[in-house]
């Protein structure tokens, strides 16, 4: 599959993912392990939303 998240929108789907872990795991709200949806998405640099609806925050390559 083709990456669709890139750079600064990668960046900051992993920030918010981890610290919405991190405030889980500290005793927040059982909804804070959503926050494992944007670590993923942000990791692997594909999210399924965004091929739905045809969008994508990668640059454009030129050859």
């Amino acid at each position: 599959m083709k990456t669709n998240v890139g750079g600064i929108d990668k960046g900051l789907r992993i920030v918010a993912g981890l610290a919405l872990i991190v405030w889980a795991l500290a005793g927040g709200p059982v909804w804070a392990w959503v926050g494992l949806v944007p670590l993923a998405t942000g990791l692997f640099g594909l999210c399924p939303l965004y091929s739905l609806i045809g969008i994508s925050s990668c640059p454009l390559k030129r050859e």
